[in-house]
């Protein structure tokens, strides 16, 4: 079996436990008024548990592939590929994580998206700080004035200094 389809089978794996995790154990602890509520804490993570069912099960039924055998992934040659970038953006992401809490969401995920764009390739920071500033600023606006779910903005030295 092909690499690509070995991680198909895992990632397989990992949505359907996703999945089961999202449909039969997140909902069991909510309020009962939460309960009456359209849009439930565990509605986005079932729709990706059923986005990443079906493209694993196509990559897995090869209903992607081409009669050209265009970028296969060949596990042989494995150095010939940008596996620094790949393990950057790794740890990159990890180190957001880490992060997000003590930071805050608008500077940790600024710098996120920055040094990410930076790690892939693109060099114009003309374009590379705006669309930053700008994604970062709607995400949060939109989960914190529009949901209604709060999320640090800024460090919390920075708010108690600010906020009194």
């Amino acid at each position: 079996m092909a690499l690509d389809r070995w991680i198909a089978l895992i990632l397989l794996g990992i949505c359907l436990a996703y999945g089961y995790t999202a449909w039969f154990t997140m909902d069991e602890g909510l309020a009962p008024f939460m309960r009456r509520n359209p849009i439930w804490p565990s509605t986005f993570p079932k729709v990706l548990s059923i986005l990443g069912i079906i493209a694993s099960m196509v990559i897995l039924l090869g209903l992607e592939k081409d009669e050209q055998r265009i970028g296969e992934i060949d596990y042989r040659r494995l150095t010939d590929y940008n596996l620094g970038q790949a393990i950057l953006l790794l740890a990159l992401m990890a180190l957001y994580a880490l992060c997000l809490r003590s930071v805050g969401f608008l500077i940790s995920t600024t710098s996120f998206l920055v040094l990410g764009s930076f790690i892939l390739g693109e060099r114009k920071w003309h374009v590379m700080l705006p669309v930053a500033f700008a994604a970062t600023f709607i995400i949060w606006y939109l989960v914190q004035e529009i949901l209604g779910i709060y999320m640090r903005p800024l460090p919390n030295f920075i708010v108690s200094l600010v906020g009194g």
